[in-house]
């Protein structure tokens, strides 16, 4: 807690300091201070909700917040569609070949994100391997535009996040009981009605850790929608560099930061209560 307390909670409340003051350009840094010592020697406090109202005043700020949580969510789900498969096939694979399928999935881990976008964007553009593979095939006559568009930053942030999915929704399978498939089997189930009833439900706490693990650090993705995504790919990250570097408004850069903070952790807080609180209903029974 105090690790958390001196890298998250400080830096946390320094941020929200600064979105209550004002802009100041030309000097550093470029923003007022909140105490204000006169020379009477009185004690004044200056807090402004300017920047806050800011966002609720213009349009740029909310379609970006949208379009940051369709991003994260659609690539979310994607990502356990994708993910399950492969997370299931791990945890019923033999030892050693789960071993091997494990370090698979770490590998991309190895290499840095950065890298690996551009990487992407190499794959997605006019000549590259998808469309060559395409027109090789015959399936199209000129060039698919991938690059630039949305359909690039949802396979971007989706190929960067995949192994935060099977990664935790394999430690959860791998700890199931496959036993209670087979009881179930005997019992004259089908697979897929055993699917559905035994191991979908036990495989739940982790898809919720997984789903959690992608669409929280994607609502604030930055490199993938600037480096794959069009003009139009407007995410809430986009926003806060433009507003931090170009800009140099630091207040209301801050006040997007902090709004984007409580958009992720109010929602994740009152779902685990809810959860909790689930979970004990279920114990006490």
């Amino acid at each position: 807690m105090l690790w958390l307390g001196l890298f998250f909670l400080v830096p946390f409340l320094i941020v929200m300091k600064i979105s209550l003051s004002s802009a100041l350009f030309g000097q550093s840094p470029p923003y007022s201070a909140l105490l204000d010592l006169s020379q009477e020697g009185s004690l004044s406090i200056r807090l402004g909700w300017a920047n806050y109202t800011a966002l609720l005043k213009d349009s740029l700020y909310l379609q970006a917040y949208l379009n940051s949580l369709l991003f994260a969510g659609v690539s979310t789900a994607a990502a356990l569609v994708i993910g399950y498969p492969i997370a299931y096939g791990i945890a019923r694979a033999p030892a050693l070949w789960r071993m091997a399928l494990l370090v698979g999935v770490i590998l991309p881990f190895w290499t840095s994100s950065l890298l690996r976008t551009y990487a992407m964007s190499g794959i997605l553009k006019t000549n590259g391997l998808i469309n060559q593979f395409l027109l090789w095939l015959g399936v199209i006559e000129q060039p698919l535009e991938l690059l630039y568009t949305n359909l690039a930053v949802y396979i971007g942030i989706v190929y960067n996040y995949l192994p935060f999915m099977i990664l935790p929704l394999a430690a959860n399978l791998m700890r199931m009981d496959f036993t209670l498939l087979e009881a179930a089997e005997d019992l004259g189930a089908r697979p897929w009605n055993a699917f559905l009833r035994i191991t979908l439900p036990l495989s739940l706490p982790g898809m919720i850790a997984g789903s959690m693990l992608v669409f929280i650090p994607a609502v604030g993705e930055f490199v993938i929608p600037d480096i794959l995504g069009g003009p139009d790919a407007i995410t809430i990250g986009r926003v806060l560099w433009t507003e931090f570097f170009t800009n140099r408004d630091w207040p209301l850069a801050s006040a997007v930061a902090v709004a984007m903070l409580l958009l992720i952790v109010l929602p994740t807080l009152i779902f685990e209560y809810v959860e909790n609180k689930r979970e004990q209903r279920e114990a006490g029974r």
